[in-house]
């Protein structure tokens, strides 16, 4: 994992590498400040409506133990936390 200007590059173990746009990451941060929470009957309460990151750069990544990554971002946001699996997800909505 390393930050490659405004991207995230990923080397996967099979050999698979990627490189995620910084934008692309702030949209689609698993934070219930970004994405919301859902109440006990299911519904998506808080989160917000702010749908445009073009301009957002990624800063700086932490792993998370074995299992994520927490980034940080030019507009502050720095409270998702990334697992493996979804940023393997990502990559593949992407392409």
């Amino acid at each position: 994992m390393e930050i490659v200007g405004d991207f995230l590059a990923l080397a996967w173990e099979d050999g698979d590498e990627v490189i995620l746009p910084a934008h692309t990451l702030r949209k689609n941060s698993p934070s219930a400040e970004q994405a919301g929470e859902s109440d006990i009957f299911g519904r998506i309460r808080g989160g917000s409506n702010q749908k445009d990151f073009q301009q957002v750069r990624l800063l700086s990544a932490h792993k998370v133990g074995n299992y994520a990554v927490r980034l940080v971002f030019s507009d502050g946001h720095g409270s998702g936390i990334y697992s493996w699996e979804y940023l393997r997800h990502l990559s593949v909505q992407q392409n």
